[in-house]
């Protein structure tokens, strides 16, 4: 049995009633604030269930796609910084990767 709230023999029938009553009203609180109802609708609706998790994922596809195109430019712009540096060994490679890139993507 449950330590948290003992069972009281010798309660009456109304102060027994009064205190299921106000626990399904808790119980029925803390379902309606985990959306238990929107998530039961949403599992008996596959295609609504279907179409959030595609526009789910398009949404985390393009977020990741332009997040790694802003890493990457901020990338390059630092590398090509670090070329105007003139660091003996290192700006010939960076030279050499920074043409690679801009070969690939048309802009050199």
């Amino acid at each position: 049995m449950d330590n948290k709230h003992p069972v009281n023999t010798t309660k009456t029938a109304k102060e027994q009633t009064e205190f299921v009553a106000k626990q399904l009203e808790r119980l029925a609180n803390r379902l309606e604030a985990m959306r238990i109802a929107d998530y039961m609708e949403t599992l008996e609706r596959p295609a609504k269930l279907i179409l959030t998790n595609f526009v789910a994922g398009i949404a985390r596809g393009l977020g990741i796609a332009i997040g790694a195109s802003l890493v990457f430019a901020l990338l390059l712009a630092f590398l090509k910084q670090l070329i105007m540096l003139n660091i003996p060994g290192i700006g010939g490679f960076i030279a050499d990767i920074l043409r690679f890139v801009e070969t690939k993507n048309g802009t050199f």
